[in-house]
């Protein structure tokens, strides 16, 4: 096996940086996923929801609904 880093390695050590949602932009630009994104845009929204539930903010919140 060589000493020098193959492609691979290089780009695994340079992505190494990225966050979660850096990775995730990037998986949606090179794959053009696009129809993805209105969907994790709704689970955050939800999710949001779910939180805030839990606190004074839920009368707000069920209004809503």
């Amino acid at each position: 096996m060589s000493k020098r880093q193959s492609e691979f390695d290089k780009a695994a050590a340079h992505q190494a940086d990225c966050g979660f949602m850096a990775e995730f932009w990037g998986f949606l630009k090179e794959n053009r996923k696009w129809w993805l994104l209105p969907i994790l845009v709704l689970l955050l929204v939800l999710g949001l929801f779910t939180l805030l539930a839990g606190t004074g903010a839920a009368p707000f919140i069920y209004t809503l609904f």
